[in-house]
C-alpha cells in the first residue's frame, strides 16, 4: 500500500501547450508521451462506490496494472488516498491477489469478483516531468484524452502533481508557482468520479443548498473549523463545476460558499488571530469581486488567476494548519476544547440576535435590509449544528427558513407571523441530551 498524495488541475488547451515552456524555470527530467488506457470496473448496484472505493486495470506499452484506491480524503483538488498496486500478465481482473484486510469484514471476495463488470474507461496520452522543488521531488503529468461510458464521452485536459518524495508544503508551494501561467483550475473531481457521472447517464448536475455539517460530538474546536471550511470549499468546487456545465444559476451558489467561508472566519475569529489569515482572506475578497462583476462569465471566471489562486491559498491553509505559527498556548489550548460546547455558546448568541434583529420589524423595507444578516446567521447554524440531532436542528430551522424564502420572493404580508413562528421551537443546542 502506498498513500498517494497528489494535486488535480483542469487544463485549459492553450495551457497545456505552455505547460513544458513553464517547467522549464526548474530542475527536471522530462518523459516523453506514452498512451495509457484504464478500464474501471464495478457492480450492477455500485457497491465498491458505496464503500468509496475505485477499482481499474491500466494498460500502458503491453503492461497492466490493477489499481485500487480505497477511502482517502479531498480537500480542494489535493487528492490523499491509499493505494494498492498489482501487476499484471494480461487485462484480467483478480481482485483475490489484492490485500484480504482492504476488504470490509465478511466480504466474500469470490462474489465480489463474479459481479464486477467494466464500466467506464479512460484513454489519454500522458506527457510527464519528475521536478526537483525545494526538497522534493514531484511529478507533473499532463493527460489529454477522454473519459468514455457507453454513449456519453467528455474531453480530458488535466494535469496532476503528484509528490513521488519529500514534504505536501513543498508541492502546495510548487503549485502555486506553476498556476501562474494561467489557464488551470483545482479539479476536485477525479476521473472516476467523471466517469460514474457519464455512465449514470451524464444527468445534469443540480443545484444544491448547504447542508447541516455532520461532526462527531466530541469534535475539538479546530475540527470544526476545519469541517466547516472544508465544507464551504466542497460547495464552491461543485457549483463551479456546474456553472461552467451551462447552469447560470450554480453563480448564486458559488457566491454563497464565499459568503459561507466569510461566516466561518467570522465564527472563528475569536480563536484564529487576523493576521493568521490576512493574506487568504484578501485573495478571497478579490474572488468576490470578480464574481460581482456581471460581465465575467463562468470560463473567464474559474480559469482565472484570482480564483485558482484563492482556492489554493485556501487549500495550502487547511492542510498545513497554517494558523497553528500564530498560536499561542492559550490559544492553542481554546482551539482543542470542545466543538459542541463552543457551538452552544455561539448559537445561542445567533438566536438572540435573530430574535432581536426581527421581533419589533413591522415594514416590508425594513424585513429586505435585514435579509443579508438573516442568509448569514442561517449559514452559520449549517456550520454549527453538525453534533445535534438532525431533525431536531431541522425543528428549529424551519421558522427562519421561510421567512428566509418569503423575504426572497418579496411577499409582502405574514411576515411578523411568521417571524413569531421561528422564535418559538426550543433551543436544540439545550435539548440534544448529548454529552459535552
Amino acid at each position: 500500500m502506498t498513500i498517494e498524495i497528489e494535486l488535480k488541475f483542469i487544463a485549459t488547451p492553450q495551457a497545456a501547450e505552455k505547460l513544458a515552456e513553464k517547467l522549464a524555470a526548474w530542475p527536471h527530467q522530462h518523459f516523453a508521451a506514452r498512451e495509457l488506457t484504464n478500464v474501471y470496473y464495478e457492480t450492477d448496484d455500485n457497491q465498491l462506490r458505496r464503500w468509496d472505493m475505485g477499482l481499474r486495470i491500466r494498460g500502458v506499452d503491453q503492461r497492466y496494472e490493477m489499481t485500487l484506491k480505497a477511502a482517502g480524503k479531498t480537500v480542494g483538488g489535493l487528492h490523499q488516498r491509499p493505494e494498492y498496486n498489482v501487476d499484471l500478465t494480461e487485462p484480467q481482473l483478480d481482485i483475490a491477489r489484492l490485500p484480504a484486510e482492504i476488504w470490509p469484514q465478511d466480504t466474500d471476495i469470490a462474489a465480489l469478483q463474479s459481479r464486477l463488470q467494466p464500466l467506464f474507461s479512460t484513454h489519454f496520452q500522458r506527457e510527464a516531468w519528475l521536478v526537483q522543488f525545494g526538497d522534493s521531488e514531484i511529478e507533473v503529468a499532463f493527460d489529454r484524452g477522454e473519459v468514455a461510458a457507453g454513449e456519453f464521452s467528455e474531453p480530458l485536459y488535466e494535469v496532476e502533481l503528484e509528490l513521488k518524495s519529500g514534504q505536501r508544503d513543498d508541492m502546495l508551494k510548487f503549485a502555486e508557482a506553476l498556476v501562474a501561467m494561467g489557464g488551470l483550475r483545482l479539479g476536485s473531481l477525479s476521473k472516476a468520479a467523471r466517469g460514474y457521472q457519464l455512465a449514470q447517464g451524464n444527468l445534469p448536475r443540480p443545484i444544491r443548498t448547504l447542508p447541516l455539517q455532520k461532526i462527531a460530538a466530541k469534535a475539538s474546536v479546530e475540527q470544526g473549523m476545519i469541517n466547516a471550511m472544508t465544507a464551504a470549499l466542497n460547495h464552491w468546487q461543485y457549483h463551479e463545476e456546474v456553472w461552467l456545465r451551462g447552469n447560470k444559476e450554480a453563480k448564486a451558489a458559488v457566491i454563497d460558499a464565499l459568503e459561507t467561508l466569510r461566516q466561518a472566519f467570522s465564527l472563528f475569529g475569536a480563536l484564529v488571530p487576523r493576521k493568521a489569515s490576512s493574506d487568504l482572506r484578501q485573495k478571497l475578497t478579490r474572488q468576490e469581486e470578480l464574481l460581482a462583476d456581471e460581465e465575467n462569465n463562468a470560463e473567464t471566471t474559474c480559469f482565472s488567476l484570482t480564483s485558482v489562486e484563492a482556492q489554493l491559498a485556501l487549500t495550502h491553509w487547511l492542510v498545513e494548519s497554517q494558523w497553528q505559527n500564530w498560536l499561542d498556548d492559550k490559544s492553542k489550548s481554546k482551539l482543542q476544547g470542545s466543538f459542541k460546547r463552543f457551538s452552544d455558546i455561539m448559537l445561542s448568541r445567533i438566536s438572540a440576535d435573530l430574535r432581536e434583529t426581527f421581533v419589533d420589524v413591522q415594514l416590508f423595507n425594513e424585513f429586505q435590509d435585514k435579509a443579508t444578516r438573516l442568509n448569514r446567521q442561517l449559514l452559520a447554524v449549517n456550520l454549527l449544528a453538525g453534533a445535534y440531532p438532525a431533525e431536531e436542528v431541522n425543528v428549529w430551522l424551519e421558522g427562519w427558513l421561510e421567512l428566509q424564502h418569503s423575504i426572497r420572493v418579496k411577499q409582502n404580508h405574514g411576515l411578523m407571523q411568521l417571524v413569531n413562528l421561528a422564535i418559538k421551537p426550543a433551543p436544540f443546542w439545550l435539548n440534544s441530551g448529548i454529552k459535552r
